[in-house]
């Protein structure tokens, strides 16, 4: 298993599960954030079209592309269908932000073999780590 801090420096592509559209939510102002040092974001919301200047998705299914680590902005009891769905699109992380904690979340990504962190925030690892992608 990689650290968190190796996660996000392997990763390139984010898909953000609960992306909101609100600026005073950890759920806008974090990918907000990481965008803004290099990663691409793929917001995921059922709400939404447009977020960071990205297509928003209505499920981590609908994104056409592969995506390096999947964000969860979602309460506990939902992210274990996001980790659900993270390993069937095939992705290598997944990431439950600060707060969010379950395990059966955790078992579901450890008997699928792929990284899985929680209770931790991104941005905060980024800037411990001093990771960017920019340049």
């Amino acid at each position: 298993m990689r650290s968190a801090q190796q996660i996000l420096a392997d990763s390139a592509v984010i898909a953000v599960v609960g992306a909101s559209r609100d600026p005073r939510k950890a759920a806008h102002s974090v990918p907000l954030q990481m965008q803004r040092y290099g990663w691409r974001i793929i917001p995921v919301n059922p709400t939404a079209d447009e977020l960071f200047g990205e297509r928003v998705y209505r499920s981590l299914a609908d994104i056409p592309h592969p995506v390096d680590l999947v964000d969860v902005f979602r309460p506990a009891q939902d992210a274990v269908d996001v980790v659900r769905e993270t390993v069937a699109i095939g992705a290598p992380a997944v990431w439950l932000q600060l707060g969010i904690v379950s395990a059966e979340a955790r078992r579901i990504a450890t008997e699928a073999g792929i990284d899985y962190v929680e209770d931790r925030c991104l941005i905060v690892e980024r800037a411990a780590a001093s990771l960017t992608r920019l340049g």
